[in-house]
């Protein structure tokens, strides 16, 4: 006589007529949002943007940054224009001809010039000095170091003269003086004053760094025989 098994045995007729397989009633568990080991919730939709988000998304899409970025860039073009309002008050020839000087002739002259003055500080370092070791670094090679500590002394010497460039060449008239009450003759010494305290510095860290870099090797040198 045999026994009917249990109702919760998984392997016993499916009163609703099914094959007892427990993949049904797992498919059926994940419809239903069940937290039961091997099932798994469904994510709930995005919730469409409110009303209000609606615009600041639409802004940002057409513009490609916030309203306060627009703000902000509004607010530094509007204190530009008084800066430069208040400025063209005065020697408005003087001050328009610097600014065509910066623009034209830098671009068109300048440029060239020390980009041309660059290329051949390069070829001149590279015939005098010596290549790094082919297993080092770039940063070793004492080319590379020679040609930056000349240009930074010279690249802060070329923007000091560019800025002062009126007060340098004594072009600045009597409106200086009688604004300021000093002499505009000191400007060309001290500027000569200043290139070289820059060259001289420069020269002398890249003496300590040489120096530095001697002694490493030196101190490496045993060890590593």
């Amino acid at each position: 006589m045999s026994t009917a098994p249990p109702p919760d045995d998984p392997g016993g007729p499916d009163p609703t007529g099914g094959s007892g397989d427990s993949g049904d009633s797992g498919d059926s568990g994940d419809d239903s949002g069940g937290g039961g080991p091997g099932r798994t919730r469904q994510t709930p939709a995005p919730r469409p943007p409110g009303p209000r988000a609606r615009p600041a998304r639409l802004f940002r899409t057409l513009y490609g940054e916030s309203p306060f970025h627009l703000l902000a860039l509004l607010a530094s073009f509007a204190l530009c224009g008084y800066a430069a309002d208040r400025l063209l008050q005065g020697d408005w020839w003087a001050i328009t001809e610097w600014f065509v000087g910066a623009a034209l002739i830098h671009d068109l002259v300048l440029v060239p010039l020390y980009g041309g003055a660059d290329w051949l500080l390069h070829r001149g370092v590279g015939k005098w000095g010596r290549a790094a070791p082919p297993d080092g670094p770039e940063r070793s090679d004492p080319r590379i170091a020679v040609v930056n500590h000349i240009r930074v002394p010279a690249f802060l010497s070329l923007l000091l003269l560019l800025v002062y460039w009126p007060s340098i060449a004594q072009r600045a008239g009597g409106y200086y003086a009688a604004t300021t009450r000093l002499d505009a003759s000191a400007f060309l010494p001290r500027w000569l004053l200043v290139t070289a305290v820059l060259f001289a510095a420069s020269g002398l860290l890249f003496a300590l760094r040489r120096w530095r870099a001697a002694a490493r090797t030196r101190r490496a040198g045993p060890t590593q025989e």
